[in-house]
């Protein structure tokens, strides 16, 4: 089967960062559905990865966002059957999304959404994980409870979690939500996200927020500069808040947040499947739930831009768009070239 993987880290401007080759198609486990890929997604992880795990020469297919059809299940499947329509992220431990076919848990899959297309559902997965066991696990909030009042603060409000954590918030809760962007385009697609107020990460956080809210500010939703911003998070969250932070960094000076007793939470989607929980269909549900909700009209895809077939030449341009930065929702590729074995 086609697939595109690296086999040493590199920079993304470097041809052989990631290479298109061919694999075997894999065997489903117990659990397993094996999925004929039609849609994938790429995530800040993808090049995290990509960048900080070097697999010694050997290739490693990245990808954590799909769509597709099941071709086949393993002999323990019950959710799902041949010819389903699926989307799930998967495992962090496994073979990615950059390839025809891959062999996915049925418990971190969930349904298609109807009436999306492939790439718009590609688009979902990793990132409504993500904002869903942030807001609902982590913050401990309560799925459609639109007496749920309150402010949650949501950084990068135009990146990929921060515009699905958006939409959830506004959809299955009565929150204000406050978002952050730094540029004309991404405060209006946080706006049209479902953001009440959108206001400038650039400029000091904590005088913009007293405006908007002068009591404090109930929850916040973290998606970066979690380290740059915490002295500003202790200031302008009201006792007993809560926050969930999804970025990276070498440390935090979490006595700011005793006065106050502020919790810090971790929210990381590929907890479950990498410790092998034994909620692990959780995600499942989750997804499920998701799709219900897209089909309700209630959230729609945040994928924005689709950059064409699955291959290595446009996934090194997908990642190398993330790097910068300066993405807005979700990239996607659909589909694999004629003649590469799709």
């Amino acid at each position: 089967m086609p697939a595109v993987a690296y086999r040493t880290s590199l920079p993304i401007e470097d041809p052989a960062s990631l290479a298109d080759l061919e694999l075997p198609v894999p065997a489903p486990g117990p659990h397993d559905l094996l999925i004929r890929v039609e849609a994938v997604a790429v995530n800040p992880v993808d090049y995290k990865v990509r960048q900080n795990a070097d697999p010694g020469g050997e290739p490693r297919v990245l990808g954590w966002d799909a769509a597709g059809t099941v071709v086949a299940v393993g002999e323990q499947v019950r959710l799902f059957a041949v010819g389903d329509q699926v989307y799930y992220a998967g495992a962090l431990d496994r073979p990615g999304t950059n390839s025809r076919f891959q062999a996915v848990d049925e418990r971190l899959v969930g349904p298609k959404p109807a009436g999306l297309s492939w790439a718009g559902a590609a688009a979902l997965p990793l990132t409504s994980l993500t904002a869903w066991e942030g807001l609902f696990e982590r913050l401990g909030l309560r799925p459609d409870a639109p007496d749920q009042h309150g402010t949650l603060l949501v950084t990068a409000a135009a990146g990929g979690v921060g515009a699905i954590t958006v939409q959830l918030a506004r959809a299955l809760t009565g929150l204000t939500v406050i978002g952050t962007a730094s540029r004309p385009e991404t405060a209006e697609f946080a706006r049209r996200m479902g953001a009440h107020h959108v206001i400038d990460h650039r400029r000091p956080l904590v005088p913009q927020l007293a405006e908007l809210a002068p009591e404090g500010v109930d929850h916040v939703f973290s998606t970066t500069g979690t380290d740059r911003n915490l002295a500003a998070y202790a200031e302008v969250l009201k006792p007993f808040g809560r926050i969930v932070a999804i970025d990276d960094f070498d440390s935090l000076p979490l006595g700011l947040l005793k006065p106050k007793s502020i919790s810090f939470h971790w929210e990381f989607m590929f907890t479950r499947s990498m410790f092998r929980t034994p909620d692990q269909a959780e995600q499942h549900r989750i997804l499920s739930e998701v799709a219900r909700l897209v089909e309700a009209g209630r959230i729609t895809s945040t994928a924005t831009r689709d950059l064409g077939p699955v291959d290595a030449a446009n996934l090194r341009a997908a990642h190398r768009l993330l790097e910068s930065g300066r993405a807005i929702g979700k990239t996607t590729l659909t589909g694999f070239r004629e003649g590469t074995g799709a």
